[in-house]
């Protein structure tokens, strides 16, 4: 862009140190900004929201589904803004508009009941409408644009050392998020969940500000080149140094990545993992306490779970610049597979621990493949049109999940059922993936 550093006080050039690293700092915390518009941030919420609004079980999952899907029409724009204006504006706006609507949904019954007043009616229809339109925006703006602009933002700054600096990444994201549960429940204890938040409003209209201080698109707007060399002065010295790299890599467009396996494979194995983990999330306290297990309990479940996928997310992001990306499409495979046996069986102590394992796995290559594999296997050229399509699926997985979910505890009495599609679709995948290659 024209003006990389407008509106900032900090210039990349004049850091003593290589500013990728102020990147991947910044970058991680924008993540971690988003987890109000995560199911991971939304699941706290659900029995106080749902219940204050009259809604039941299965209106408010619906409400979240419709919601989350309409925003995936718009997340693979997003990836089209990113790729054209970079990810500090886009990221900026994305900021903005979630702090908005959080402060909207804080008052959600006082809009319900004015539209109500207003219409001179009383039906639940209301606040379902209203939630579907909040859950739009914070759906698109956090689990969508903020998630793909910081992430890609840090991978566009990096290429040899790309695993290495994402596993530095996943440590702080994975940390936050485990802990994130723990954090709103006393957020929402101590302040109720309208002042929660708003609180949380707040801290995204402040980031925000940090969004335009120390996010920067690409190095090369600085004279800069990933990992830190710097590029030469004279365009003869350029040629040299980047007509070797044109030939060993080569940037797809969207629409030629979609001609290849390995785009559908890793997306569908991405998308089972958000399908899987957000209708499990959302639904935490209600699939454990259907087993005797207490709110505290169900809540606390996320600390192993993250233990396991900080272990796994290290170890792949360091390796996964030496190694084969196809290895870790079947171990996500394996681990969704090991997380869909653990809630079939919940009711044993086996379940338990297979759930914990699997989900453990499903998170932590997560992290690696939705960061490390699109550059590697498609270039950065055109990453964020690339991502966001596959961001689109992530969404719709995410937005069917909780309804799933919910229908199949509502009308079978268990969650266990929904353990049968899973394992079909994982075999689906296991075989589909025999075929996959590094297009590069």
């Amino acid at each position: 862009m024209s003006t990389p550093n407008k509106f900032s006080f900090v210039n990349p050039k004049n850091v003593p140190f290589f500013y990728g690293y102020i990147v991947l700092f910044i970058g991680s915390i924008g993540v971690l900004a988003s987890i109000p518009g995560q199911t991971v941030g939304v699941s706290v919420f659900t029995d106080p929201v749902k219940d204050a609004l009259g809604l039941s079980r299965n209106q408010f999952s619906n409400a979240y589904m419709i919601g989350t899907i309409l925003s995936a029409f718009f997340v693979s724009k997003a990836g089209i803004l990113f790729d054209r204006y970079g990810a500090r504006y886009v990221a900026f706006g994305a900021t903005v508009v979630l702090g908005m609507s959080l402060l909207l949904c804080s008052v959600a019954v006082e809009i319900s009941h004015a539209i109500n007043t207003l219409l001179k009616i009383s039906t639940w229809m209301v606040p379902f409408g209203v939630m579907c339109v909040l859950f739009f925006c914070i759906r698109f703006s956090g689990q969508g644009v903020l998630t793909m602009a910081s992430r890609n933002m840090i991978m566009l700054w990096f290429d040899k050392n790309r695993g290495k600096v994402n596993a530095l990444s996943s440590v702080t994201v994975s940390l936050g998020f485990s802990s994130s549960p723990l954090v709103l429940n006393y957020l929402i204890d101590n302040h109720g969940w309208e002042r929660s938040w708003q609180i949380l409003a707040v801290c995204l209209f402040v980031f925000s500000f940090g969004i335009l201080q120390l996010y920067r698109n690409k190095p090369e707007d600085f004279n800069m080149v990933p990992d830190g060399v710097k590029t030469p002065e004279t365009s003869d010295e350029v040629q040299t140094i980047t007509e070797p790299l044109k030939k060993v890599l080569r940037h797809f467009t969207l629409h030629e990545a979609k001609q290849t396996r390995g785009f559908w494979m890793f997306s569908l194995i991405l998308a089972f993992n958000s399908f899987f983990t957000t209708g499990f999330t959302f639904h935490v306290v209600s699939i454990f306490g259907s087993q005797g297990y207490s709110k505290t309990h169900a809540i606390a479940i996320f600390i192993p779970i993250s233990i396991i996928a900080l272990s796994v997310s290290t170890l792949c992001n360091i390796l996964s610049d030496y190694i084969s990306h196809k290895i870790y499409l079947y171990v996500m495979i394996g681990g969704g597979i090991l997380a869909s046996c653990g809630l079939m069986c919940l009711s044993h102590p086996f379940g338990v621990y297979a759930l914990v394992a699997g989900l453990g796995l499903l998170s932590g290559l997560f992290a690696v493949i939705n960061a490390v594999t699109w550059p590697r296997y498609y270039g950065r050229l055109h990453l964020g049109a690339i991502t966001g399509k596959v961001m689109s699926f992530l969404v719709v997985a995410s937005a069917i999940a909780p309804s799933l979910f919910s229908y199949c505890f509502s009308t079978f009495g268990s969650y266990a059922y929904i353990s049968y599609m899973a394992l079909g679709f994982l075999l689906f995948l296991t075989v589909g993936a025999i075929a996959v290659k590094n297009p590069q």
